[in-house]
C-alpha cells in the first residue's frame, strides 16, 4: 500500500435525487441527512465501468477503466465472482478497545442494478485491510465517477450494543410521551388539512419544524441537549 490510497471525506449531505425534488423537498427530513453525514466517504479515484453477464465465474464480470490502458487491478476487481464487485479501500483502520467499523454503501447514494453490501469489521485489533463489495442484482451494467462514493465508514461502540433489551410496551404505559404524541399529532393534523385547503399561512410554511428543531408541540416540552440537526465530522489528517 505505498500508492496514494483513495480520498477520504467527512459524509456530505448532498444526493442527486434528493437535489431533484421540488424545492429539495427531502432535505427537510433531518433523519435522512443526519445519515448521510453520519460518517466518512472513500471516494473513487478513477472512473470506470463493470458489466456482468449473470454467470458464476470471475471473468463474467468485467471492468473497463474510464482512461484506456489504465490498470485498476489495484483498486477494483471481480474477487469473489458471481456478481460481486470488490473495491480496495487501501486502508489499514485501528480504532480504540471495543470500537468496530461499519463500512457500507453511503447512505440514500442509489446506484440502480447493484446494491452495496455491508460489513462489519474489528478494527481495534485487526492488522490487515478489508474489502468494499457491491453485488449486482441483475446482469448489465453500472459506472462508478471519478469522486464518486464506494464505501462509507461509521463506527460503532459493538459490545454496548449487547447490553440491550428491546422490551415493547403500550403508548398508554407512558402518559407523558403519549400526551407528547397526541400534540404532536393534533399539530401535525392540522397543518395538513390546512395545507390541502391552500391556507397561504401553512404554504407559507411549507413544512414542520419541531424534529428539526428539537421542539415538542404545545409547551409540552423539548428535545435534550444531545440533539442536533447537522453533523459536523473532522476531516483525515496525516498523523
Amino acid at each position: 500500500m505505498t500508492a496514494r490510497p483513495p480520498d477520504m471525506v467527512p459524509g456530505r449531505q448532498s444526493r442527486a435525487w434528493m437535489d431533484a425534488f421540488a424545492s429539495r423537498h427531502p432535505y427537510r427530513c433531518l433523519p435522512l441527512t443526519m445519515a448521510n453525514t453520519t460518517g466518512w466517504e472513500i471516494l473513487c479515484p478513477v472512473g470506470f465501468t463493470a458489466e456482468w453477464n449473470g454467470g458464476p465465474r470471475q471473468e463474467d464480470l468485467r471492468i473497463t477503466p474510464e482512461r484506456v490502458n489504465s490498470d485498476l487491478s489495484h483498486f477494483v476487481t471481480s474477487h469473489f465472482s458471481r456478481g460481486v464487485l470488490t473495491m480496495h479501500p487501501q486502508y489499514m483502520f485501528r480504532t480504540p478497545p471495543g470500537w468496530q467499523m461499519m463500512a457500507t454503501g453511503s447512505p440514500n447514494h442509489v446506484k440502480d442494478g447493484i446494491q452495496a453490501l455491508t460489513g462489519l469489521i474489528e478494527t481495534d485489533w485487526l492488522p490487515f485491510p478489508f474489502t468494499m463489495n457491491w453485488i449486482f442484482t441483475r446482469p448489465g451494467s453500472i459506472t462508478f465517477e471519478r469522486g464518486e462514493p464506494f464505501c462509507f465508514i461509521t463506527l460503532i461502540e459493538a459490545r454496548k450494543v449487547e447490553d440491550f433489551q428491546p422490551v415493547i410496551r403500550s403508548l398508554e404505559s407512558n402518559p407523558g410521551m403519549k400526551d407528547q404524541f397526541e400534540a404532536w399529532n393534533r399539530q401535525r393534523t392540522d397543518f395538513n388539512q390546512r395545507l390541502a385547503r391552500g391556507d397561504p399561512e401553512a404554504a407559507r410554511e411549507a413544512w414542520q419544524r419541531y424534529y428539526f428543531k428539537g421542539e415538542i408541540p404545545e409547551a409540552l416540552g423539548n428535545a435534550p441537549e444531545t440533539h442536533s440537526n447537522k453533523r459536523r465530522l473532522k476531516t483525515p489528517r496525516l498523523g
